[in-house]
């Protein structure tokens, strides 16, 4: 029988630790302060905006948001982000993506101080995470797999591990994450020409691609522990579907993490984490 890597006991681990040391700042006159930044009304920020604030509650993180207009300037953005930066009390910024078409995602992050940057998108960060350096942030939802699988006790040391999907949110910096821990590293995508075979001979595999159900019956294998980053909805199913076959896995791999429940669950907790992270960064650099 396939085991459940759930995200909620990792994520309710993670908060805790996390709340002890916001604690701390607190007892010391600091509150830990994130700044959230969403252009428009889409769904999914709303939802991710929510728990997020769910999660900085319970944590001792004071959270304010920025809500801009879906057609707001390129430079109304990268304003409200440089002020955020200027402010002393705030000690992270995330900035809800995607954003909408007209405006430069790239020059919007440039903007961000990377101090501040608590997902991992200044080029300062993702180059911390790629290079295997320490100092910036990695992207919440990529520490969270590692979060997930140190939590499950899942060796990742000279393991072989198949990674499906190289975004910069998420393939990416997961693979790197994984370097970084003596993983055996391969990154799949569109252009991979036998993705079966490649997900078959893996010992972990971290599907990222977002496409319902992409890794099937024949890329699974007995015994492998299986990540599922995928997070699609459906609307006429009115269900989220992630990038694994759950059905086709069951029974056939040894762990598999649940869509919705799994990964998911554990992001904002890292979120909140790194908010606190880089308030105590303000305190250690006096």
């Amino acid at each position: 029988m396939t085991r459940e890597l759930r995200g909620v006991p990792v994520a309710r681990e993670l908060t805790a630790r996390t709340a002890e040391r916001a604690a701390r700042l607190a007892a010391a006159g600091l509150v830990p302060r994130l700044a959230l930044v969403r252009v428009g009304e889409r769904g999914d920020d709303l939802a991710y905006e929510r728990a997020a604030e769910k999660r900085c509650a319970s944590a001792g993180i004071a959270v304010e948001r920025h809500v801009l207009d879906a057609g707001c300037a390129q430079e109304v953005l990268e304003g409200t982000l440089a002020a955020l930066s200027a402010r002393g009390e705030v000690h992270g910024i995330l900035l809800f993506r995607p954003l909408p078409p007209h405006l430069d995602a790239a020059a919007a992050a440039r903007a961000i101080d990377p101090a501040k940057d608590v997902d991992g998108i200044t080029d300062a960060c993702q180059l911390s995470v790629l290079a295997g350096r320490p100092g910036g942030y990695a992207p919440c939802t990529a520490e969270a797999v590692l979060a997930l699988l140190d939590h499950y006790e899942v060796p990742l040391d000279g393991a072989d591990v198949t990674v499906v999907g190289r975004s910069d949110v998420i393939g990416r910096p997961v693979a790197a994450l994984l370097l970084g821990r003596n993983a055996t590293v391969t990154t799949c995508h569109t252009h991979t020409r036998d993705l079966a075979a490649c997900c078959r001979r893996a010992d972990l595999v971290v599907a990222a691609v977002g496409v319902p159900g992409a890794v099937g019956h024949g890329c699974l294998s007995d015994g492998q522990t299986v990540v599922d980053v995928g997070a699609t909805w459906d609307e006429a199913a009115g269900r989220l579907d992630g990038d694994v076959d759950a059905a086709a896995a069951e029974g056939v791999v040894e762990a598999l993490t649940p869509v919705p429940g799994g990964v998911g669950s554990v992001t904002t907790a890292v979120l909140a984490a790194h908010v606190v992270e880089a308030a105590e960064r303000t305190v250690n650099a006096f």
